[in-house]
């Protein structure tokens, strides 16, 4: 192994800089998980992985072999950075397996607890896969001081461009949340979901302590499923409603023989198990709204 003195001694060449930028991005993602606990090890999940120990023993040995290699990759010690590559390699193929598998949205793990599954994530990774194994191959000559100038141009107008393209991206968002300011009543079609009226026997599932329960169909890769939670929590803190849950996977035969379009998607029951509204919703106001249309008096 290199000696750190040798290292720091050593001039700095373009190669070097990449290489301790590559070592840098590998120990922050050690890092950002050992930052994340419960969360990163929870994250395992989405790759099928559901016994608590081994997730346990598949994050802490992740983040050493990180860790490790990113500290090796600095150092320039012989085969760190294909290793690196190889790692980061599994990692990729992990990724493209859980989209294949319909986890796209679910928890990633990659870089903490919350980056997602993706296939903007199997390509970061496999990009940086790439960089590392093309390290050991690129040529290690030293610019100067007017090469080295050029480089810090280059990088600095790449910055500007990249927050460009941030704030290009941002001014999008805020138009969309201006134009979903407007409230919007939950999406019902009649020939979605159960029949308005029926009795259906989904309302055994519940405790029916209060006048009101809300089925509520969820499915495992659904992002805004989980934005919804608080919203589903303050509802359910109601006396007057009760919620339970329908997972897409746990619960397919009831999906099937309601017609449930998707996720997220309501119905409101009576006490009796009466479809009262249902719908398509996407934000607190329009769960309300099938609340509201559930206890509307029926004109003669």
């Amino acid at each position: 192994m290199v000696p750190p003195s040798a290292v720091l001694s050593t001039p700095l060449t373009v190669v070097g800089l990449l290489r301790l930028s590559l070592a840098a991005l590998l120990l922050a993602a050690a890092v950002a998980k050992l930052r994340a606990g419960g969360r990163a090890r929870d994250a395992l999940r989405s790759y099928g992985v559901e016994a608590r120990w081994t997730r346990a023993g598949l994050w802490a040995g992740t983040i050493v072999a990180e860790a490790a290699l990113a500290v090796a990759v600095a150092a320039d010690v012989p085969g760190a950075a294909l290793g690196a590559a190889g790692l980061l390699g599994l990692f990729a193929v992990a990724v493209v397996a859980a989209v294949a598998r319909g986890r796209a949205g679910s928890p990633c793990g990659c870089f903490g607890g919350r980056s997602r599954i993706g296939w903007p994530a199997a390509a970061r990774t496999t990009l940086l896969a790439a960089a590392f194994a093309a390290l050991p191959f690129l040529p290690d000559a030293q610019p100067s001081t007017d090469a080295w100038l050029g480089i810090g141009l280059a990088v600095s107008l790449a910055a500007v461009a990249g927050l460009t393209v941030a704030v290009l991206a941002l001014a999008r968002e805020l138009g969309e949340l201006r134009l979903a300011i407007a409230p919007q009543a939950a999406l019902s079609l009649e020939h979605e979901g159960p029949e308005l009226g029926s009795r259906l026997e989904l309302i055994e599932r519940f405790e029916r302590d209060a006048p009101l329960a809300v089925a509520v169909f969820t499915s495992p890769g659904c992002a805004l499923c989980r934005a919804l939670e608080p919203s589903l929590r303050l509802v359910a803190s109601d006396p007057e409603v009760e919620i339970e849950l329908f997972d897409e996977e746990a619960d397919t035969g009831i999906w099937r023989s309601l017609a449930v379009p998707g996720s997220p998607y309501a119905v409101v029951l009576s006490a009796n198990g009466d479809v009262l509204s249902k719908g398509t919703f996407n934000s607190l106001f329009q769960l309300e709204s099938l609340l509201a249309a559930a206890t509307r008096p029926v004109s003669a």
